[in-house]
């Protein structure tokens, strides 16, 4: 699963209704065999060495194909790069404070992500 040779792993939670929505947007426009998801949360998930399943819940994750870890907005802009449609965000991340402002506002959305995620599902429900 973590070193397919030129293929992301992107690590996210699954059992976050708002998460897997976003994550099943993303694959419908993701080129064939380019990126492979992963949802941390399934019961038969195997934690690579050296991290923990709670840390993997509790931010979004990418294995790059070199092996390289990376998590929150970086992760996000590395995954956008790869997509159609979404390249252009990806860029906007190299114009000078936009890689921090999007860690921000991810990091701020992560403090009330348990009350959405509370309210998305009475929503879906």
């Amino acid at each position: 699963m973590l070193s397919k040779e030129n293929i992301s792993t992107v690590l996210f939670d699954g059992s976050c209704p708002i998460c897997t929505a976003e994550i099943n947007q993303y694959k419908l426009i993701t080129p064939t065999s380019q990126i492979d998801w992963v949802d941390v949360s399934a019961h038969d998930f195997v934690v690579p060495i050296g991290k923990t399943k709670q840390e993997l819940m509790q931010r979004f994750h990418v294995i790059k194909p070199n092996g390289e870890f990376i998590s929150g907005a970086v992760a996000f802009v590395h995954v956008w790069q790869q997509l159609p449609g979404w390249r252009r965000l990806a860029a906007v991340a190299r114009l000078p404070g936009a890689l921090q402002a999007m860690e921000f506002g991810y990091t701020s959305f992560l403090k009330i992500r348990p009350r959405m995620q509370s309210l998305f599902k009475k929503r879906t429900t």
